[in-house]
C-alpha cells in the first residue's frame, strides 16, 4: 500500500522552509558590463560546515523516471547544501518534507520549471535528483570534504506521485 502526492507548482513561498527557488528575479536584477548583462544577483547562498570542507561545481545526468513513481526514501546533508540548476531548460521534480523528530514527515512533490532550480538547504529533507521526460543534466553546487554528509530515512508506508504535466 502506498499513500498519494500531489504535484505543485514550484514558487518561492512554497518551497520556502526547505530552501530557495533560484530563478531570475527582477527585483534582484541590475546591470552590470556597461550595460549589456543583467545580473540577477545573491539568489542563494551555498553551506559548506566543518574543517577542511568546500564548495564544489558538479554536473549530475538525471535519467528519467517512469511513473507512477513510488517514494520509499529521503535523503538530507547535515554538512552543505546542495544545489541544483537545470542545465537543458527541462522541468523536473522535487520532493521535500519538513522534519519530524529527526526524521521526514509527509513528503510535497513540486514540478520546476527548466528556467528554476533549487538550493536545499542544510539537513532539508528531499528525495534525489527526478529528471522528467529525457535525460537532464544539472549544475549541481555541493560541499565536499571530510565527515559523512549523508543521512537516509526509508518510509515504512512508501508514497506515489502520479504522473505530471509535461
Amino acid at each position: 500500500m502506498t499513500r498519494h502526492l500531489d504535484i505543485k507548482p514550484l514558487t518561492k513561498a512554497a518551497f520556502a522552509p526547505f530552501g530557495d527557488v533560484i530563478e531570475a528575479d527582477p527585483a534582484t536584477m541590475r546591470f552590470i558590463n556597461g550595460g549589456t548583462t543583467e545580473r540577477f544577483h545573491a539568489l542563494s547562498s551555498a553551506e559548506a560546515i566543518g574543517e577542511g570542507a568546500r564548495v564544489i561545481l558538479n554536473i549530475f545526468r538525471g535519467q528519467p523516471r517512469a511513473f507512477p513513481f513510488t517514494i520509499e526514501m529521503m535523503e538530507r546533508h547535515p554538512f552543505g547544501s546542495q544545489c541544483f540548476i537545470p542545465l537543458n531548460g527541462r522541468p523536473f521534480l522535487v520532493v521535500v518534507s519538513q522534519d519530524e523528530d529527526g526524521k521526514p514527515g509527509r513528503p510535497q512533490a513540486f514540478q520546476a520549471r527548466g528556467d528554476q532550480g533549487v538550493n536545499y538547504r542544510v539537513n532539508a529533507w528531499h528525495y534525489p535528483l527526478m529528471a522528467l521526460g529525457e535525460p537532464s543534466d544539472f549544475l549541481v553546487v555541493d560541499r565536499d570534504g571530510p565527515g559523512n554528509n549523508l543521512e537516509e530515512y526509508f518510509f515504512d508506508t512508501p508514497f506515489t506521485i502520479g504522473a505530471p504535466t509535461l
